[in-house]
């Protein structure tokens, strides 16, 4: 998948050979691939089930289980430095990472302990990103900063006891310099939180990490806060502003703020620890990789974790190596498809890809592959509505094995748009539904919102774009939905004719 990144040698990857024996454990809401034990993997998996199980518990949220391809991959490499090499740039603390995405939505982390003690950080990282992943995909309402983050960093400080339960809301010790030390989050009041007008500029962001978590494990549990957080939230959506829903439900700041002080000196701390018949796991499934497979992870987690254009020679290069030696393995010649792809080779990577159908038919990761070559060659095809129908094809036979799956809805909606054409009902339902499918996706949201203003959907428009607008991590991508919010108010007659002007320069993935 083509992203801009650092590239990773193969052996920066593994923690042991290269025949190394990874192993798949595939279940509800996770596919996990690690080089470890069986026994590891599979209590890996039922602790990160055990987790989805509580949010859903804690927040009262029926999440409907999302299609096979459309779960959250974790991919477990050799160590923090390997993960910093993936994330690239110059962050000397990045300990994993999330990326969202529809149909393809990964996490990279080093090496965890399934232990009951303390979480390491790493997985304190994941289940952070994943809380993140749960709440929007639960609902599209975006909750301000202080709330998204504060309920992130309460749910990730878990543990897992060997008795099969799960605790949430522990103290975030990890947050302990930073609450008590100063220049950090003791200097940062609470109404910086409630109201982002007032933030200090030049303070440590990291310090609202801490003051957040404070803030929102105090409403949660103390007595004489009780049923505030949820008044605050019913405030949020009935439209009032966070200040204004902060001080109807909370009171006075000024006590709210002394109350969070004597909150943090408290010497114990209440959690919820859940029961094993509260958060069930369901199964895990574990399979072995092949030889062929285990040579060609590191390719995979590289490929899925995005390059660049020189970057995809390189590792096509690896692919090939491996693909070699493997040229019967149909997991190895979609990884190749895969690899091809991001190096521009459309033909080769259709040939891979037909090549690992042939063995095996029900391979997902080909015909996505596959489908994704034929509709980049259809751009420049002489009969390029001959081309587009052929991708369609593709598209649609991978939409009759996953139905679910977003990545041939979206393109059903594009093949319309790239070749000029107003899309049909048919497609912008397909567009819809895929959003739908896949809502952490941020630029899917925009592009349903690029739509709906074409449809002269206003109001709906701006329903879409508000959960990117207003995410803490959306980076350029939030600036330009707030953009395209403010020309909404500004028009209530826009015709969405300079969309793309006015969301211009918008690029890369948002990452918490």
């Amino acid at each position: 998948m083509r992203f801009s990144w650092a590239v990773v040698g193969l052996a920066a990857l593994l923690p042991a050979a290269v025949r190394a024996e990874w192993i798949e454990s595939s279940s509800a809401h996770f596919v996990v691939y690690a080089n470890s034990s069986q026994s590891e993997n599979q209590r890996f998996s039922e602790q990160l089930e055990r987790y989805h199980s509580a949010l859903a518990l804690l927040t009262k949220t029926n999440v409907v289980a999302p299609s096979p391809s459309n779960r959250v991959t974790v991919y477990v490499v050799s160590s923090e430095e390997a993960v910093r090499k993936l994330h690239g740039g110059d962050n000397k603390f990045v300990a994993g990472f999330y990326l969202p995405r529809a149909g393809g939505s990964v996490a990279i982390v080093p090496k965890v302990t399934t232990s009951s003690r303390e979480l390491e950080f790493s997985m304190t990282t994941l289940l952070h990103e994943y809380a993140h992943h749960f709440m929007q995909t639960s609902s599209s309402f975006p909750m301000p900063r202080w709330y998204s983050e504060g309920s992130a960093e309460f749910f990730s400080a878990a543990t897992f006891p060997t008795t099969g339960g799960v605790s949430i809301g522990r103290p975030a010790m990890h947050r302990a310099a930073e609450l008590v030390l100063p220049g950090f989050a003791r200097d940062v009041h609470v109404t910086e939180l409630l109201d982002p007008a007032k933030q200090v500029r030049g303070k440590r962001y990291d310090s609202f990490y801490g003051k957040s978590w404070l803030l929102f494990h105090y409403l949660t549990f103390d007595p004489a806060r009780k049923g505030q957080l949820s008044r605050y939230n019913q405030l949020l959506t009935e439209g009032r502003s966070s200040p204004e829903a902060a001080t109807e439900a909370f009171g006075d700041l000024a006590v709210l703020e002394k109350d969070l002080d004597a909150y943090l000196r408290k010497p114990r701390m209440l959690s919820f620890d859940l029961k094993p018949a509260f958060v069930p796991t369901g199964a895990v499934t574990l399979r072995r990789l092949s030889a062929g497979e285990a040579e060609m992870m590191p390719v995979r987690i590289r490929s899925d974790r995005g390059v660049n254009n020189e970057q995809a020679k390189l590792v096509l290069a690896d692919a090939r190596a491996v693909a070699a030696r493997y040229p019967d393995d149909p997991q190895v010649q979609a990884s190749l498809a895969e690899a091809e792809h991001d190096a521009g080779n459309d033909k080769e990577a259709i040939a891979a890809a037909d090549k690992a159908l042939a063995r095996d038919p029900a391979l997902v990761r080909a015909h996505v592959q596959k489908g994704l070559s034929l509709f980049r060659m259809a751009d420049d095809a002489p009969d390029r509505a001959a081309g587009y129908r052929q991708a369609r094809v593709a598209f649609a036979q991978l939409n009759r094995r996953e139905p679910d799956h977003p990545v041939p809805l979206i393109h059903f909606y594009l093949s319309f748009v790239q070749q000029g054409q107003t899309p049909t009902d048919l497609a912008y339902t397909a567009l819809a539904q895929a959003s739908g499918l896949a809502p952490f996706d941020l630029g899917l949201r925009m592009m349903l919102a690029s739509e709906l203003v074409r449809r002269h959907r206003l109001a709906d428009a701006r329903t879409a774009l508000a959960p990117i607008a207003y995410n803490p991590h959306g980076g350029s991508l939030a600036v330009a939905a707030q953009r395209v919010m403010a020309r909404i108010d500004a028009d209530p007659q826009w015709d969405g004719h300079d969309f793309t002007a006015i969301s211009a320069n918008v690029a890369g993935d948002s990452e918490d």
